[in-house]
């Protein structure tokens, strides 16, 4: 059976977060939206750095037989944060991501000057981070959706907290979550008994681990301190679990 309820959830809660943001930002004047995006920044870097750590913790380090470095766990992120770069550089992720944008733009809000953007940074921030991994997977092997229950619910208000800023764009979002997150939970269900508990998985813990960089990424780039391409990192939460995998083929 087909188990997707968390993601319809998810996009419900979206759309109805970027319905009242976008109703209540007319109403704000500039500064105000001004400091709610570095409100959102700031939120957003500290999370990053709360998953980021996953690096240090179990069962990351686990991969090194006898020793709590974790070295061992800090090269395969690195490694795969640099190797996905190159490969998002190479596809054009961003620039994809961004042409998709504009093309909403062109066709349902050619008056919103931040569309683009809203639709680009929603799609990272709600498709990027543990709960969006870890939800779609339970979603899909058993149709436990109480993960992305509360996912959604944390996006709706994210949602609102962005579209009053940056507007409709980010609702356009839920077409990225449909296809990443949806993907996700028909992709474990297909496989169904074959993945142990996923929140006990080194691989996972390195999807983790990864993802928290982008989520900093992200966050450098609500505040406008740097325009990381993070679209094109993105290959790296594929490339992070197959390098776990041969670590420990090799241990």
């Amino acid at each position: 059976m087909v188990h997707v309820t968390g993601t319809l959830i998810n996009a419900g809660t979206v759309l109805a977060g970027t319905a009242a943001g976008t109703l209540l930002g007319d109403r704000l004047p500039e500064r105000i939206r001004e400091i709610v995006m570095d409100a959102l920044g700031l939120v957003v870097i500290i999370t990053g750095i709360g998953e980021g750590l996953e690096v240090f913790r179990f069962p990351l380090t686990s991969l090194v037989a006898g020793t709590a470095s974790g070295s061992v766990p800090v090269l395969i992120v690195l490694g795969s944060l640099l190797l996905g770069g190159i490969v998002g550089e190479v596809l054009g992720i961003e620039r994809g991501l961004a042409a998709a944008g504009d093309a909403l733009k062109h066709r349902f809000a050619t008056g919103q000057a931040r569309f683009t953007e809203g639709f680009v940074v929603a799609s990272l921030v709600f498709c990027v981070g543990p709960l969006t991994i870890l939800g779609s997977l339970r979603d899909g092997l058993s149709g436990d959706y109480s993960l992305l229950a509360i996912k959604a619910m944390l996006d709706g208000f994210a949602a609102l907290a962005f579209s009053s800023a940056l507007g409709w764009g980010v609702g356009v979002s839920v077409i990225t979550i449909l296809v990443y997150q949806g993907g996700l939970s028909l992709l474990a269900g297909t496989v169904a008994g074959s993945i142990g508990d996923p929140s006990r998985s080194p691989a996972i813990a390195s999807v983790t681990a990864a993802g928290g960089l982008l989520i900093i990424a992200i966050g450098l780039r609500l505040l406008r301190v740097r325009e990381i391409r993070v679209a094109n990192l993105l290959p790296a939460l594929a490339i992070a679990p197959v390098a776990v995998l041969v670590v420990e083929r090799l241990r």
